[in-house]
């Protein structure tokens, strides 16, 4: 309703392709993060999402009850991260994940922790590109700074990646580190190559 909302307003338009991917239960969606409502649009469009969400927004006197509510994961559980968002998996739910860590208006760099969850679990990666323009809400950005035209989001949700494939290249179980390594390495040169080929179009 929000997303429509906006759209309604004027405010921004969107596009997405390849929705029907996301039609199916315990999936591992990453995503890049270039604008700070990409969260909001993957969240409308996925059934039984999941995610994790920044300690400070528990703590929160305002946000604390929806999240704990929403039964999402918290980011300062530790060691204990990895083991909920692959519980989450296990139990169907759509786990969401942006690998950056935060939103990025410039070079790519993922951090290993969503590789680590899925080689783990051995779950495929489903990848969602998204893309802005005008850029509108990035980091260091005030959100009450309009574009000049209406915003307009790309979302791309691409073919799985298979992670068996990454396991099976580091010498299978017990190599995990080394698969989410490489992983990680390919899943950034993927969105960097994809952002690229979007912009170009």
């Amino acid at each position: 309703m929000f997303i429509a909302l906006l759209r309604g307003l004027c405010v921004l338009r969107y596009e997405i392709t390849g929705l029907e991917r996301l039609n199916r239960r315990g999936l591992l969606i990453l995503a890049n993060h270039p604008s700070l409502i990409d969260t909001v649009f993957l969240m409308a469009f996925v059934n039984g999402a999941d995610c994790i969400v920044k300690s400070q927004l528990w703590k929160n006197p305002i946000t604390g009850g929806p999240v704990r509510a929403a039964g999402y994961i918290s980011n300062d559980s530790g060691v204990g991260l990895m083991a909920d968002c692959i519980a989450s998996l296990q139990h169907g739910n759509n786990l969401i994940i942006f690998p950056e860590g935060t939103r990025t208006d410039g070079p790519i760099k993922l951090k290993r922790g969503a590789a680590n969850i899925a080689v783990r679990n051995l779950s495929n990666v489903t990848p969602v590109v998204i893309r802005c323009f005008p850029r509108t809400l990035v980091k260091g950005e005030k959100w009450w700074r309009v574009p000049p035209v209406t915003a307009h989001f790309s979302i791309d949700v691409k073919e799985d990646i298979d992670v068996h494939a990454f396991v099976m290249a580091a010498g299978g179980d017990g190599n995990e580190t080394l698969a989410a390594r490489h992983l990680t390495a390919h899943l950034q040169d993927y969105f960097k190559k994809e952002s690229q080929s979007n912009a170009a179009a």
